[in-house]
C-alpha cells in the first residue's frame, strides 16, 4: 500500500501582510512573560502552556518576516522525496547525502525504501546555513581593503 505524503497532510499557515506588525509585536515577547487565553463559544477559558505559547510566538517571526509556517512534529518520518522538498535539492542529490550518512536514514523493514527524521533533515539545514555564513564571512574578510596577499 502507497504510504500518503506526509506534507501533504501537515497544516501550512500563509503570511497575512495586513498583520504584520502585530505579528511583529508578538514575536518580541517573552514566552515565560506572556498568558495565552482561549476563550470557548460558551465563554469557557483555557490558559495555553508555555510550551505551545512558545511555538504561537515563533510562529508568529516567521510570519511577521512574510514566511510560511507549516507544522510537524520533530519525530515525523519522511520519505526522500519529501526530505528533498523541504531542503529545496534534488531527490537524487538528497538519495546522495543519505548513501554519504550526512543525513541520516532507517530502511524500512523488509525493503529497501528509507524514511528520514524530520529533525534530522532540519539539523543538516542547521550544518548547511552554518557552512554557509561560514564561507560568506571568509569571502567578506577577503574583500576587505588592505589585506595583503
Amino acid at each position: 500500500m502507497a504510504r500518503s505524503s506526509v506534507l501533504a497532510h501537515a497544516e501550512r499557515v500563509e503570511p497575512n501582510p495586513s498583520h504584520r506588525g502585530a505579528l511583529a509585536a508578538t514575536a518580541r515577547m517573552a514566552p515565560d512573560q506572556v498568558e495565552v487565553v482561549v476563550r470557548t463559544e460558551d465563554g469557557r477559558e483555557l490558559s495555553l502552556p508555555v510550551e505551545l505559547v512558545r511555538v504561537l510566538l515563533a510562529s508568529a517571526g516567521e510570519l511577521a518576516r512574510g514566511h510560511a509556517v507549516t507544522v510537524l512534529a520533530s519525530e515525523v518520518q519522511l520519505s526522500p522525496a519529501e526530505a528533498a522538498e523541504l531542503l529545496g535539492l534534488s531527490r537524487p542529490f538528497v538519495a546522495r547525502l543519505l548513501d554519504a550518512g550526512d543525513i541520516p536514514s532507517t530502511n524500512l523493514p523488509g525493503s529497501s525504501h528509507r524514511v528520514v527524521g524530520l529533525a534530522d533533515v532540519l539539523a543538516f539545514q542547521q550544518r548547511r546555513e552554518r557552512r554557509r555564513e561560514g564561507r560568506r564571512q571568509i569571502a567578506d574578510a577577503l574583500d576587505e581593503p588592505g589585506l595583503p596577499y
